[in-house]
């Protein structure tokens, strides 16, 4: 149908007849003469109707925005002061012999590309919005990266095994979407929220290097990073320990982002222990393009009169801790409030602070409110401990440790957004020796910090009973820029092991044999050393794109309701659907969908 792409043409093509399809990106009428910006996958085309040819014109002049044409003409040099060195094509244009429309367009509800346009709008009519030149150059990013990992991974002997959507619900984290069985009345299938037990059993089944891309599903609350379904890249692989599984993942990205961004990463990527991530950033994500640390001062206020910082310094769980900001002395009390209310989002009672006028001149130099809380040797302490200078600015946070990593860990992103302190383009760091397991004070119970699965630090396994919290597991995460790109764990294979761990977790014989008691079994018949990994694509796609939501990034995605504007899904089912299901809906049920659906229609 047509003999080239748009993007194709430059100087080589002068004098050749060539045949065009595409959509009208732009229709301009200059004197009598109409230019026409064709546009395609490849790029945008000039096409020039001349009056002198009456069909093409004619044609040319009735056309409008996305009409869908076919152009038949002679690739010509533009004229001297009419050519544009920014495009591809800019050298050249095409004299229209022929035009031909495909097909009309109506009248957009909004420009292509235009960018003051409400996510409702965009999303309503994604099939227009992907035509952007945005989108399409995020999804076809997407594809190389995607296109990257399958041949190096197939290079490095894994095979691509698929495995089941519809299975039985597990705990992983998060709610299940459950999907009622007709022929199974009263049961459910569940979508998984990973492969995570099935990537094991194929391991057990001898594959021993297993990946897939595989489709994930998660009923939890959404936000910019987050979708009801989502993609990763799951890798597994037998006889290995950390070092081989994070060696080889290292080796992929690093190839990934030299191929892909033309970007060379430092070989090896940094290291660093979770203990040592909580305490120096507050994060197990920290963003290492930021400087600014947090230093303990625990000990230094075990005694002071002053409560806020005491209690804590004296509790077991408590922690005190200073961010050091340089240059921070100029910042005004009210941008020093707006940070106080930023960190009571993390459940902070406050944000103390000294300003750091002249260090030499000691307590005379500082100013704060709660320095005559503070003696002597204590603030003698601060100085020497914090390192700080002339014109430094210290915030502290005193509270159960968990409230103060929270709340100083997002005040020192914070800032670093705020005052341009990023340096550099791609920090990645590797977290290691998570623990295994967290007490959780709702349910009064041991929780898995990755999964059940992961396996304890062979040195601490005795601890198990009798001191879970200070287990350390074999689980690792590939953080960049602050955000996680891909976790992973070496994986337990021996049964017993498995079952000790699930005692710990409060999961009896009855309720493990029902949740997946397959894999119990499966661990029983020579399961080998093993464990892996998953990257999430759609994170790791948004990030290398610049691109602020993963939504960006996913061809027909998901509102933050969970809701598809474009296709009006979820929707309600008729009432001879329901009955074959065994499912009957409550009583004004129907009406709260019905209320939902209405109300997002508007959402931004």
């Amino acid at each position: 149908m047509r003999t080239n792409l748009c993007g194709d043409l430059d100087s080589s093509r002068i004098g050749s007849t060539v045949i065009l399809c595409g959509w009208v990106n732009r229709r301009r009428d200059h004197g009598g003469v109409i230019f026409i910006d064709l546009r395609d996958r490849s790029g945008i085309a000039q096409v020039v109707a001349d009056p002198d040819y009456p069909e093409p014109f004619a044609a040319a002049d009735s056309v409008r925005s996305e009409f869908v044409i076919k152009v038949t003409g002679v690739v010509r040099e533009r004229p001297e002061g009419t050519q544009n060195p920014d495009l591809a094509t800019g050298m050249v244009e095409v004299l229209a012999s022929s035009i031909e429309v495909l097909n009309a367009s109506r009248p957009l509800p909004f420009q292509i590309d235009e960018a003051d346009v409400g996510e409702a709008v965009r999303l309503t009519n994604r099939f227009l919005d992907l035509r952007g030149e945005r989108l399409q150059a995020n999804l076809r990013l997407r594809h190389r990266i995607v296109r990257f990992m399958r041949h190096f991974l197939e290079a490095e002997d894994f095979v691509e095994i698929e495995t089941p959507i519809l299975t039985r619900s597990t705990p992983e984290g998060a709610r299940d979407y459950l999907v009622p069985s007709r022929t199974h009345p009263g049961s459910f299938f569940a979508l998984p929220q990973s492969p995570q037990l099935f990537k094991q059993l194929l391991m057990v089944s001898g594959f021993e290097r297993y990946y897939q891309i595989a489709r994930c599903f998660r009923d939890e609350d959404l936000r910019a990073d987050r979708q009801p379904e989502f993609t990763q890249l799951d890798v597994e692989m037998s006889f290995v320990d950390e070092a081989a599984v994070t060696g080889l993942m290292e080796d992929m990205v690093r190839g990934l982002f030299r191929e892909v961004m033309d970007v060379d990463l430092p070989d090896p990527f940094l290291r660093m222990t979770y203990a040592e991530a909580m305490r120096r950033y507050g994060s197990d994500r920290p963003d290492l393009r930021i400087s600014l640390e947090l230093v303990d001062l625990k000990d230094l206020m075990a005694d002071v009169e002053f409560k806020v910082f005491s209690g804590p310094a004296n509790s077991d769980d408590g922690r005190v801790a200073a961010l050091r900001l340089p240059g921070g002395n100029s910042l005004s009390r009210q941008q020093i409030d707006s940070y106080t209310e930023f960190v009571k989002l993390y459940g902070a009672k406050g944000l103390a602070y000294i300003k750091v006028n002249r260090v030499a001149d000691g307590r005379d130099g500082l100013q704060s409110p709660i320095l005559k809380f503070l003696p002597d040797n204590v603030i003698e302490g601060i100085i020497e401990r914090t390192g700080i200078v002339d014109g430094d600015l210290l915030f502290f946070g005193a509270d159960r440790a968990k409230v103060v990593n929270e709340a100083l860990g997002a005040l020192r992103v914070k800032l670093g957004k705020d005052l341009d302190m990023i340096e550099g383009d791609y920090r990645f760091v590797w977290i290691e020796d998570f623990p295994l397991v967290e007490y959780d004070e709702t349910e009064k119970r041991w929780q898995a910090l990755h999964h059940p699965f992961t396996a304890p630090a062979p040195d601490q396994v005795e601890q198990l009973e009798n001191n879970p919290g200070a287990v350390l597991s074999r689980a690792y995460d590939l953080v960049m820029n602050g955000t996680e790109l891909g976790g992973g764990s070496i994986r337990i294979h021996h049964p017993d092991l498995q079952r000790r761990v699930l005692d710990v977790l409060n999961i009896d014989a009855d309720e493990a044999e029902r949740k997946f008691g397959f894999l119990l079994r499966a661990l029983d018949y020579g399961a080998p050393p093993h464990g892996g990994i998953a990257f999430g694509i759609d994170r790791m796609v948004a990030m290398m794109s610049g691109s602020d939501s993963i939504r960006d990034v996913i061809a027909f995605p998901k509102t933050q309701k969970a809701s598809c504007l474009l296709t009006e899904a979820p929707g309600d089912v008729d009432d001879r659907q329901l009955r074959e299901l065994g499912i009957r809906l409550r009583q004004g049920v129907k009406e709260a969908v019905k209320n939902s659906a209405s109300s997002e229609s508007g959402e931004d």
